[in-house]
């Protein structure tokens, strides 16, 4: 069991490593470094593939020259998304060969089918030369994967599911008792933040999030991150330069290059400002759980998990109106990546905790 937990942090880092470094690939445009998938140029290795310069011309007359910089960004993405497969597939057969871990077969399965996924989605940014679609794709079916990891080391590596029977029964037994003695107190039971409310108001945090993880990665795919240069106004205006349908055009035409952006400026403006707007409707719903959850009188677990959130969010919302006014340094692009993906591990510990808590008797 201990090898097992060992194993889910180990994949649960590096998969972390793998969303910021996927960013980083991407921000520094050497998404295309390596025009094929999944080799470089037909070679496994970037060296193989300078020094076979007569393949590349041959047989990839649109990218001729290997960009060495570029193509090793991109092919060391891929070695550690191959790693952290690996990793995935063992974490799967001993979920279904050790009995005690059982339990957790399914979120094991949903691991391996996230994985896949993000190798198919993967390829195709390549393929489809960077299309916001599959790059936007690829960022969010990564995060679910790391979201996936998350919830599985929050169970403890089943510790639910594999505690010994007379441990779950004294926990069973501790969560009764807590519930009959909040019977016992009218105010608190009378309250909205009650199991149901504060399992509704998660649930709605990690739902607006992921939206606006979408939005993030529309705004990066489409070169729309520096489309607004000045704060909080965009282009001295707080309303959308075009439609909506028009911001979110998914296909341009067979063959179109999506490296750089296509779109013009207004189109990115539009973008960039739905970023903004959601970031602001987030940050209402965030900072009122977690300062609920910090403030609220609540046991020790809620006010470490309100202190958790609402850091995460401070620091994500500091990068993000830093990235606008320093013009977008790629260390700090880079960073809002990682800040939103510790984001999502904060607003699913919350889900995690809500969820846990006993209804009833």
């Amino acid at each position: 069991m201990y090898l097992f937990r060992g194993i889910n942090l180990l994949a649960l880092i590096l998969c972390y490593v793998v969303v910021v470094f996927g960013a980083y690939v991407r921000l520094s445009n050497a998404g295309l470094g390596c025009p094929d998938w999944p080799g470089c140029y037909g070679h496994l290795t970037v060296t193989a593939a300078a020094q076979d310069a007569s393949n590349a011309a041959r047989d990839f007359p649109k990218r001729p020259v290997v960009e060495t910089p570029k193509a090793w960004k991109e092919m060391i993405h891929r070695y550690l998304a191959t790693t952290l497969g690996t990793l995935l597939l063992i974490l799967a057969a001993m979920a279904w060969l050790v009995s005690g871990l059982h339990p957790l077969r399914g979120l094991t399965l949903a691991l391996i089918g996230t994985v896949c996924l993000q190798g198919a989605l993967g390829a195709l940014t390549v393929l489809w030369n960077v299309n916001p679609f599959t790059v936007t794709g690829h960022l969010l079916v990564g995060l679910s994967t790391l979201a996936l990891l998350w919830w599985l080391w929050l169970r403890g590596t089943g510790a639910t599911a594999i505690a010994a029977p007379a441990r779950r029964e004294r926990e069973a037994r501790s969560e009764r008792q807590a519930w009959f003695t909040a019977q016992r107190e009218p105010a608190a039971a009378a309250a909205p933040s009650g199991p149901w409310g504060l399992r509704a108001w998660a649930l709605l945090a990690l739902v607006l999030l992921a939206g606006q993880i979408f939005l993030g990665g529309w705004t990066s795919s489409n070169y729309a991150a520096l489309a607004c240069p000045d704060f909080p106004a965009c282009l001295g205006s707080y309303t959308p330069q075009t439609g909506i349908a028009q911001a979110f055009k998914v296909w341009h035409g067979t063959g179109t290059n999506y490296e750089y952006g296509v779109l013009d400026g207004a189109t990115r403006a539009t973008i960039h400002l739905l970023h903004r707007y959601g970031a602001l409707l987030l940050s209402l719903v965030l900072g009122s759980l977690a300062l609920f959850l910090l403030l609220g009188g609540k046991p020790a677990p809620r006010r470490r998990l309100g202190a958790f959130l609402l850091g995460a969010l401070l620091l994500q919302l500091g990068i993000g109106i830093g990235m606008v006014l320093l013009q977008l340094p790629l260390w700090l692009a880079d960073a809002h990546n990682a800040g939103a993906a510790l984001l999502l591990l904060a607003v699913l510990a919350v889900n995690f905790h809500a969820w846990r808590e006993p209804l009833h008797p």
